[in-house]
């Protein structure tokens, strides 16, 4: 893993695939801001524990975080999440986007105001924000219809997020690169 350099702005956007050291690296990120400012973490989760395999992902990446972190669970309500956790000393992780889709298709929610509401939510926010996803659009079509309604969501959402945001970095492999950096800095990984 490369070293942390905590300077991303005021919000950032990481992609990857499964298991590609997104979650990781976000996390890194965070504690590194945090500690640079003095900060309050907060994570975010989307996750719901539908089956024991994802009961066992969620108190992994529990035991991942220390007691500096502060978690909020929120699969649905996640503009609103934001706002409350939102202060000018807190640096927020949200983990992760694609659950948060997966659950907003489930319970048939309207996923066009979702995604408006979250992407205002994250022009007003006074602290730090960095929120991962999964990248879903790089393999084959899916060969049925709400999977193509995920991926064109997800993808949709991605977009908007990824426009909003001041940073973006793409993690593959355990490798991180940046796609977008804040006006005036330039980096690369």
């Amino acid at each position: 893993m490369h070293s942390v350099d905590a300077w991303f702005g005021r919000s950032l956007f990481v992609l990857g695939g499964a298991r590609s050291g997104k979650s990781r690296h976000a996390q890194a990120l965070a504690e590194a801001a945090a500690a640079n400012g003095g900060a309050r973490l907060v994570y975010i989760a989307t996750a719901q524990a539908f089956d024991e395999e994802m009961v066992d992902r969620i108190a992994r990446h529990r035991a991942d975080r220390d007691a500096r972190w502060r978690t909020v669970d929120a699969p649905i309500e996640l503009a609103e999440a934001l706002v409350t956790a939102d202060s000018e000393d807190t640096v927020i992780l949200v983990d992760c986007l694609t659950l948060w889709m997966s659950n907003l298709l489930l319970s048939d929610q309207d996923i066009s105001a979702r995604t408006d509401d979250l992407v205002d939510t994250l022009a007003q926010l006074a602290g730090r924000v960095i929120l991962v996803s999964n990248e879903v659009g790089l393999g084959i079509v899916p060969d049925n219809a709400l999977a193509r309604r995920f991926r064109d969501a997800a993808g949709r959402l991605h977009q908007q997020v990824a426009a909003q945001v001041e940073s973006v970095d793409m993690v593959m492999a355990g490798l991180v690169q940046r796609w977008k950096a804040p006006a005036g800095r330039h980096e690369g990984r």
